[in-house]
């Protein structure tokens, strides 16, 4: 386990913790450069090769150290601390949970806006992503279940941060935009029993996207399940 008063490795504490916290239309705050840039090489050669669209469990992600070292300082309580101070909340009961994104479709049911799960507490995103050229395909925050009522837009380039305290109105999406979407997603949630079967689901969903016939049924199904 990481020694809790050793600086993190690879992301920037000063830069986290100078970040705005903003209040229109809910509590969020952007990070331009949460990992310093001078690691943006070597970070991206040790990322997990992610072929499919949608999201893949940490468990089921292969990735190098370069990487791997980034998901560890995510994971270590003195992180977690940087996020408490920002939100001025007490997460140390609220196990993480790490999924990410490879890949978009461009199909028009992908990036629908929703609030997130009531089993998560605070949801922080981190680009993964080369460049980001396009102008959708950018998260929203949104004012409202429209995703052209937008307040904020966060392109998931490499470094880049964004995070949010989930709410019933912390309504979030992106349009569709067809291309290479590297971007990590890290909740806090309320019980390991959330953790766990958001893992299994995503490796039920990582195993039928690995069937042809399967995957492509997938990628036309709506991305939008009720209770999820």
């Amino acid at each position: 386990m990481q020694d809790a008063s050793a600086p993190l490795a690879m992301i920037d504490e000063v830069a986290i913790a100078a970040a705005e916290l903003r209040h229109d239309p809910y509590d969020f705050a952007f990070v331009e450069h949460a990992i310093d840039s001078r690691w943006k090489e070597e970070v991206l050669a040790d990322a997990p090769r992610i072929p499919d669209r949608g999201s893949y469990g940490l468990p089921d992600l292969r990735y190098g150290p370069k990487f791997g070292a980034v998901v560890q300082d995510l994971l270590t309580p003195r992180f977690r601390g940087l996020v408490e101070r920002k939100f001025d909340m007490d997460l140390s009961a609220c196990p993480p949970c790490i999924v990410m994104m490879g890949n978009t479709t461009g199909h028009y049911n992908e990036g629908y806006a929703h609030p997130d799960s009531k089993h998560k507490i605070v949801t922080v995103l981190v680009g993964f992503s080369r460049e980001w050229p396009y102008e959708r395909g950018r998260l929203r925050v949104l004012r409202s279940a429209d995703r052209n009522d937008c307040a904020f837009e966060f392109p998931p380039e490499f470094g880049r941060m964004l995070m949010f305290r989930v709410c019933d109105h912390s309504w979030h999406g992106f349009l569709p935009q067809k291309g290479q979407r590297m971007s990590l997603q890290l909740c806090y949630v309320d019980s390991d029993w959330y953790v766990q079967r958001e893992y299994w689901r995503h490796s039920v969903s990582a195993f039928a996207k690995s069937v042809p016939l399967l995957r492509k049924a997938i990628d036309w199904a709506p991305r939008r399940l009720p209770g999820w």
